[in-house]
């Protein structure tokens, strides 16, 4: 039976109180994870779906050999086409209340909402005994990954991050071709996106508008600050609001990025610094830079690890090519590309780790050491799913990997954010805090740019925040306050 608009705000004080809601999904995990279904790899996975009118309709069908039992989005309008696809599928505004009454006919969750969502959504799963799929970023802040980190240990549910390059050649060939020493010792790293391609740079709109039949506000919000609803949210243009997103940086690093984590084994950075074109209090810039330093690692057997400098670039910036760059050849493939300056060589790949080369010339043959697939990134998850935890292969981006990877990804956001004051960011990667940031230091952020054409004369007439404690605003970054009755399980 379909779930109706009316019926889900009213069923049950469940619902009635969000807060409740939570309250009751954390008190749940341990029975529900002892009845765990025992699969086989012939078995069908029994799959739901959150957010799926857009990325996670395109998840879901390439898993559409499995049983696709439930879905769940708050814009029934842009769900259409896979309420269609999936018809026999029970439909859901509300993914607490598909939990509640669908926790013993779920194995696995796909999770494909905004970006500001997807933390408390897979946590509450996790704590279920559900197995998870979460697209990219992970997650929207550095609390939220370090979180969903701890929990799939805890629970040792099958994940994956929805990072589809991490299944592909050239991840591995490039993370190879690293530790076979074919480039040397890597000390920089310059990566880009031509991200992006929503709109970013915007001031708030004033403008409030009757919210859809179609369209559940309040749940789309969700743990967020409530504000009036506007179409220039979303769909899709989430990516480019602070409060929904993570920007060009937090939506294509995850794939950019993917191999420079990877094949330079890079753990938490210790030092950040971004810098921007404008940048205002709810939306993301039109291009950013930042510069990520990471200390020292463990040598390889063939390879040293020593401290590099992590470049990155969006809204059309890209680096300056290097001495010997091939005239007339384009450094953006695929979206964005990335520059390993070693010792010995220079390694250049695309957006997903694609088509890696030497700037040399030469073309390293070295030993398959990574792992490869032969299904697509989306069905490795579903194997891993069926498998026990004893048993498991890992897939290619768990939580284990994507977790640490994320909040490499989201601390750029936080340098880009925290720019004003002037400084490179020390960052205690354990302790999840800066480590230079004064008690007294302050921070403002612009509301609005006041742009005008006045006399034909451009001129700026900024709406300035008050000023507010920097450690403060850094912390909120850094772990949100979640709107009343919105809450995560506790940290393992």
């Amino acid at each position: 039976m379909e779930q109706s608009k009316k019926s889900h705000l009213s069923r049950r004080s469940f619902i009635a109180n969000a807060g409740l809601a939570a309250a009751g999904l954390a008190m749940m995990p341990s029975a529900v994870f002892a009845k765990r279904r025992k699969l086989s790899p012939n078995d069908q996975l029994n799959i739901a779906g959150v957010g799926v009118g857009g990325r996670g309709f395109g998840v879901l069908k390439a898993m559409e050999s499995e049983n696709i039992v439930a879905l769940c989005d708050v814009d029934w309008k842009y769900a259409k086409g896979c309420f269609e696809h999936f018809p026999k599928a029970k439909r859901y505004w509300d993914w607490r209340v598909m939990f509640d009454e669908m926790a013993d006919e779920i194995d696995a969750v796909v999770v494909a909402t905004a970006d500001h969502a997807h933390a408390i959504i897979a946590a509450h799963a996790i704590t279920m005994g559900k197995h998870v799929y979460v697209e990219k970023p992970l997650t929207h802040t550095v609390y939220e990954s370090r979180l969903l980190t701890k929990l799939a240990a805890k629970y040792q549910v099958a994940t994956q991050m929805g990072n589809q390059g991490a299944s592909g050649e050239g991840v591995a060939l490039t993370t190879e071709w690293i530790h076979n020493g074919e480039i040397g010792e890597v000390t920089k790293v310059e990566a880009f996106t031509d991200r992006p391609i929503w709109p970013q740079g915007l001031n708030r709109p004033e403008e409030v508008m009757p919210i859809p039949d179609t369209f559940n506000w309040d749940l789309f919000i969700g743990p967020a600050k409530m504000r009036p609803y506007n179409n220039i949210y979303t769909p899709w243009n989430f990516r480019g609001w602070w409060d929904f997103g993570t920007g060009a940086l937090g939506d294509m690093a995850c794939h950019i990025l993917h191999p420079v984590f990877k094949g330079l084994n890079l753990g938490y950075p210790t030092k950040a610094q971004g810098s921007s074109t404008l940048l205002l209090t709810d939306a993301a810039p039109t291009a950013q830079r930042v510069r990520l330093t990471f200390p020292e690692r463990k040598s390889l057997a063939k390879v040293k690890m020593p401290e590099v400098e992590v470049h990155w670039y969006d809204g059309g910036l890209q680096p300056l090519k290097p001495e010997g760059w091939p005239e007339g050849r384009d450094m953006n493939d695929a979206g964005g590309g990335v520059l390993f300056h070693g010792t010995k060589d220079t390694l250049i790949c695309g957006c997903y780790g694609k088509d890696p080369w030497l700037l040399s010339g030469r073309k390293p043959d070295v030993p398959k050491t990574q792992p490869r697939i032969t299904s697509s990134h989306e069905m490795d998850w579903v194997r891993a799913c069926k498998e026990s935890p004893k048993k498991r292969v890992e897939t290619l981006s768990p939580f284990s990997e994507a977790g640490p990877f994320n909040e490499m990804v989201v601390m750029g956001v936080l340098a880009v954010r925290l720019q004003s004051l002037n400084k490179e960011l020390h960052w205690d990667g354990e302790n999840m805090r800066f480590t230079n940031i004064g008690d007294d230091e302050t921070i403002r952020t612009v509301i609005r740019d006041g742009f005008k054409i006045h006399d034909g004369h451009p001129t700026f007439n900024k709406d300035w925040t008050d000023p507010v404690n920097a450690n403060e605003f850094a912390q909120e970054l850094i772990k949100h306050t979640y709107r009343d009755g919105w809450s995560l399980p506790e940290m393992p």
